[in-house]
Order: C-alpha cells, then sequence, then structure tokens
C-alpha cells in the first residue's frame, strides 16, 4: 500500500474511532486524494496549464437508525474531530428511519483484488501541451472547410480512495484516469458545424493517438454542413454506438432503487419480466482488470461480482444499495456508487451492415435536451444526424426531434451493431430501432 493510501487509511480509522467515542452506533467514511495535470491548447499556442491536489472526506454516523453526514476537504486531526461531531450534532436532531444503516457485515469484501487500476503517466505540461497541439493540428489540417477550434485538451490524473465502516472493514486502491479530446469548427459558406472526439483509459498507452482524434475530430465536423431539415414522419431509427451507453443509462436510471421505492419508474415492478427481445443481454463486471469502472467493493464495502442485468430480453434484477435494498424488502446488489463496467451483446452486424438493414430512415449522432420522463418513460430529445435511403447516407439533417417511449424502444429493438470501440465504461454498438416519431417541419 502506499504512503498516501496508508495516510489515507488512518484518518478513517481515526475518525472511526472518534465516532465511537462520540456515542454513535455505528459509522462509516470515505477519503479520497487525486492529483492532475490538465493542459488547453487553441489555435497552436497554450492556453491554460492546471495542477490540481485535493482532498475529500464524508462522514455518516448512525444512533440507531437515525442518520448524520458531515464533508469536508482538511483531512487535518482537528478538521476530522469536528466533521464527526457535525455529523453527529445532525444525527441527533434526525427523525429515525427503519432502512439506515451499514450494509450488512457479512457482505463486505473479504481480500480484495487488485484490479490493475493505477497506471500513473509521467507526463510535464510541455509534452502534454505538444501532444495537444498534434492533435489539434491534424484537425485543423484535415480539410480547408476546418476554419476554428474550440481547442484540444491532455489531462492526467491519478486518485487514492479508501472507505472503511464499523463492521472492521478498511480497504482502498489507487487509480489513474488520463484523456485526449479535441474539438473544432467547419464552414462552408454561411453553414458552420461543431463536433469533436476524445479518448480516455486507465493507461496512457491504451489512448487513441492523437493525430487519429484530431482526424475523427474533423471528420465528423465537416460531415454535418450543409444540414437540411426533415418533414415529421415515423421511421425506423438507428443510433450511433456513442449514444448508445445513454439509452443504457435510461434503462438503469428506470431500475435504480430510489426511483422504485419512490414509485416514480416506468419499470416498476419488472423484474423477472420481458422489457427487450429474447436475444438481448446486459452484464456488469466490476472486476475487468484496468477497466474504466472497476471496483472490488462498492462504496459501502460490498463486495462487487459480475452478474448480469438483462438475459434473454428479461429483467434479471434491479441496482441496489443497502438502503434501497431495505426500502424494498430486498438484498443490496452491490451497486452504491453506480453500476460498473457494461457489456450488451450485439446481433453481429457492423455499422455498415446496421445502415443496409435499416434500408431507409435515421441515422442519428448527437441527442440534446434532457426530455425523459423516468416515470412514464416518454423520450423526446432533439437531434442530428444523417437521412439514410437504400442503406446508404444521403444527407446530413439537423433541428428535429425524435419521441417515442422507452418501453417501446426497449421492445422494438431491432439489432445492435459490432461497432462497440468506444471509450466508455458501457460497451455497446449502434442500435436500430424499428420505429420512432421523427418531429420536424
Amino acid at each position: 500500500m502506499s504512503t498516501d493510501l496508508n495516510h489515507l487509511k488512518q484518518v478513517v480509522e481515526d475518525l472511526l474511532q472518534e465516532a465511537s467515542k462520540q456515542g454513535a452506533s455505528a459509522a462509516e467514511a470515505a477519503v479520497s486524494g487525486s492529483t492532475g495535470l490538465s493542459v488547453n491548447v487553441r489555435l497552436g499556442e497554450t492556453e491554460t496549464i492546471e495542477h490540481t491536489n485535493d482532498h475529500s472526506l464524508g462522514v455518516t454516523v448512525y444512533f440507531g437508525q437515525r442518520k448524520g453526514s458531515a464533508n469536508t476537504t482538511d483531512l487535518s486531526p482537528a478538521a476530522v474531530k469536528e466533521t464527526v461531531e457535525a455529523a453527529c450534532r445532525i444525527a441527533k436532531y434526525t427523525s429515525e428511519d427503519k432502512a439506515a444503516g451499514l450494509a450488512e457485515a457479512s457482505l463486505m469484501a473479504k481480500d480484495p483484488e487488485d484490479l490493475d487500476l493505477f497506471h500513473p503517466w509521467d507526463i510535464e505540461a510541455t509534452e502534454a501541451a505538444e501532444i495537444a497541439i498534434q492533435c489539434e493540428d491534424a484537425a485543423r489540417n484535415y480539410d480547408v472547410r476546418i476554419t476554428n477550434s474550440e481547442g484540444a485538451n491532455v489531462s492526467t490524473s491519478t486518485g487514492d480512495f479508501i472507505y472503511g465502516n464499523s463492521h472492521g472493514f478498511v480497504g482502498g486502491y489507487p487509480t489513474s484516469r488520463h484523456n485526449l479530446s479535441c474539438a473544432v469548427i467547419a464552414q462552408e459558406g454561411d453553414d458552420m458545424q461543431r463536433d469533436y472526439w476524445f479518448a480516455t483509459g486507465r493507461r496512457n498507452q491504451d489512448l487513441e493517438d492523437a493525430e487519429s482524434v484530431g482526424k475523427r475530430a474533423a471528420e465528423r465536423s465537416v460531415q454535418r454542413l450543409n444540414s437540411e431539415k426533415l418533414t415529421t414522419r415515423e421511421c425506423p431509427v438507428l443510433f450511433k454506438a456513442e449514444l448508445a451507453p445513454g439509452l443504457i443509462r435510461h434503462l438503469f436510471g428506470a431500475i435504480r432503487g430510489p426511483a422504485l421505492y419512490r414509485e416514480a419508474s416506468f419499470l416498476l415492478d419488472h423484474q423477472g419480466k420481458q422489457i427487450f427481445p429474447d436475444w438481448f443481454n446486459i452484464s456488469e463486471n466490476p472486476l475487468l482488470k484496468c477497466g474504466l469502472a472497476s471496483a472490488p467493493f462498492d462504496n459501502e464495502g460490498v463486495a462487487t461480482k459480475q452478474s448480469d442485468v438483462v438475459t434473454a430480453g428479461t429483467l434479471q434484477r434491479y441496482i441496489l444499495d443497502s438502503y434501497s435494498a431495505r426500502r424494498l424488502g430486498m438484498q443490496t446488489t452491490g451497486n452504491a456508487g453506480g453500476v460498473r463496467n457494461v457489456s450488451v451483446s450485439n446481433t453481429g452486424q457492423n455499422f455498415e451492415e446496421l445502415l443496409k438493414q435499416m434500408d431507409t430512415g435515421l441515422l442519428v449522432t448527437e441527442l440534446m435536451g434532457q426530455g425523459i420522463n423516468t416515470v412514464t418513460g416518454d423520450y423526446s430529445r432533439g437531434a442530428a444526424g444523417f437521412w439514410v435511403e437504400n442503406g446508404q447516407i444521403q444527407y446530413p439533417v439537423e433541428e428535429i426531434t425524435v419521441a417515442s417511449n422507452l418501453k417501446d424502444m426497449f421492445m422494438q429493438l431491432v439489432a445492435v451493431g459490432t461497432d462497440d470501440q468506444i471509450p466508455s465504461s458501457i460497451k455497446s454498438g449502434s442500435w436500430l430501432i424499428e420505429k420512432m416519431t421523427v418531429a420536424g417541419n
């Protein structure tokens, strides 16, 4: 364990001891530290260089089933003691909540494995700027219609995380994350279009190279020039792979504990029921080595494990932490803090084959707005993309809205592509949906 991790571990142990001294029947705490470098360039010049070094601590104490929480960014012994005192004061004035409390002791992770999440990038600001400039130059030189740039960014960060509770569990691990992105503007006549691309990974060598990121940002911008509008119609819709994780997140939002115990979900009481076609599967693997969202235990110390969320189109389980599980009379699924490393089954077609299968319809490459009602499942979002005929892209389109209901969209999913090589913790190819309403002129 590193010096920083050892220090943070001691902070958590001291905090739990202090909570006990102040009369708390149980307590838990999470403390994290991070350092990072972020370099932004624009039009070949370095604009900003930012170094970060942050710490944060959150503590929750329980007096029976009364709960209080407090946070601080100061990890000095005096500040930690004051934070515990603040949490205890809050707890003494809150109402009892039968669902409050730590996750069950029997579920704590025992001997958490090393998931290979720490790969620091030893890079100076000057080198980071050179990479960002190389990325932006590749974008600006891609086509004469690239007339301006919003810049390119290289960032790297490392962090340490420790969680502990009064069950005697204290665990932690170091992490790293590296990013490269670029956004440029294309212009032809009076028409201007902006788009971007990015790469992210635990290891810097896993990043797509700078020139490729820049060219892809430029290509996406140029392709959108001379966009047209569509008349309102119903047609098949193909969501590009980079948008598919958003559709999965709408599903997760509807099967999370808070939405369920508040009865604010269109998938209430749907566990064990079919919500997708019978060829469709979603699995979660928090233990994936070097994964973007890997963790050996969740934010309550519960051991994580690989499991299915959807099998043969049927919803296998909800997404629960210990509190929501108690509210629902169920057991935590080890998802305190979110869902980790999701993969979606495909139907074997590459992107070009999906276009041919759709034949005539709308390819969506960008979504705007937040028109999602998780209570009813109603879905309506601004969109841009391309009109497709005879399996071939014809022209770009913009200022349209795609609308349906998520229940219908899930059941009318025709195919998922093999084009899942996107930088995301949710791996999915493009989604072809049988029919949606496309609102235009």
